[in-house]
C-alpha cells in the first residue's frame, strides 16, 4: 500500500502512531468499532526485536530473514485492518485519516469536458455483406480522455438510387464504442445496398460533440 513506510525504522513509528490512535477507545468507539485485537501489538513488538537483532554488528542471514519475515506479517495485518475497517469508514475523518498517514479523499467533484472536436471514418470490406467503420479523431483536434470517453457511430441503409442524408442528424439507428474500428454485419438482401455513417464523440455523460463528416459504403 502506498501510505506504508519503505524502511523499517519508519514502519516502526508509522505502526505506534497506528496503535496509539486506534487502541484509544474514544476513536474505535467513534468510529462505531469493536476494539481491535492484540494482534497488532504482538506483532509490532515481534518486528521491533527483530530488527533490533539486525542491528548488531554480527548479525547473521537468519537474523535478517526473520526480520522481513516479521515485517511483512505486521504489513499484512496492519493492511486488512485498515482496509477493513478504516479506509471505506465514513465515521473516519480526514484529519483522522491525516494523523494515521492515510491519502485523502478525493472531495473534488471531477470535471466532465463536453467533446468539442469531431472524429472521422473511412470503411473497408472485410468480407461480403461487412463493412468495417474505422474511427479516428480528425487532424488537429485534442483529445481529452474526459470529453472524449467514447463515440457514437450513426448509420443507416438506403436503397439503390435513393436520395441519401445529407448530416448524422438524419440517420435514425446508432451505435456507442469506444474501440477504434466496429464491424457492422447486413443481411443478404441489402447486399448492393448503400450504408450510411457519421460519427461523433460522446462524453462518459453522454454530451456529444460535433458532427463529423458523413460517409458511404455499398455493401458488398
Amino acid at each position: 500500500m502506498s501510505y506504508f513506510p519503505r524502511s523499517d525504522n519508519a514502519v516502526l513509528d508509522w505502526v505506534m502512531q497506528l496503535i496509539r490512535i486506534i487502541y484509544d477507545p474514544l476513536n474505535y468507539e467513534r468510529w462505531g468499532l469493536m476494539k481491535p485485537s492484540d494482534e497488532i501489538t504482538e506483532q509490532y513488538n515481534d518486528f521491533s526485536v527483530a530488527l533490533a537483532n539486525c542491528k548488531t554488528g554480527n548479525r547473521r542471514p537468519v537474523e535478517v530473514l526473520a526480520k522481513n519475515v516479521a515485517r511483512k506479517k505486521l504489513e499484512k495485518t496492519c493492511r486488512d485492518y485498515v482496509q477493513g475497517y478504516l479506509a471505506r469508514n465514513v465515521k473516519v475523518t480526514e484529519q483522522d485519516r491525516f494523523l494515521l498517514g492515510l491519502p485523502q479523499r478525493d472531495t473534488i467533484p471531477t470535471n466532465v469536458l463536453d467533446p468539442t472536436g469531431q472524429a472521422e471514418l473511412t470503411i473497408t470490406y472485410p468480407a461480403r455483406t461487412q463493412l468495417m467503420v474505422h474511427i479516428k479523431p480528425v487532424v488537429g483536434t485534442q483529445v481529452d480522455p474526459r470529453a472524449y470517453y467514447g463515440c457514437r457511430v450513426y448509420f443507416g441503409v438506403y436503397d439503390y438510387g435513393a436520395t441519401l442524408p445529407g448530416d448524422g442528424t438524419e440517420l435514425r439507428e446508432s451505435l456507442f464504442t469506444r474501440r477504434k474500428k466496429e464491424l457492422f454485419t447486413f443481411l443478404p438482401k441489402d447486399s448492393g445496398k448503400t450504408a450510411c455513417f457519421c460519427v461523433r464523440y460522446e462524453n462518459s455523460k453522454g454530451k456529444a460533440g460535433p458532427w463529423g463528416a458523413m460517409a458511404s459504403a455499398v455493401i458488398p
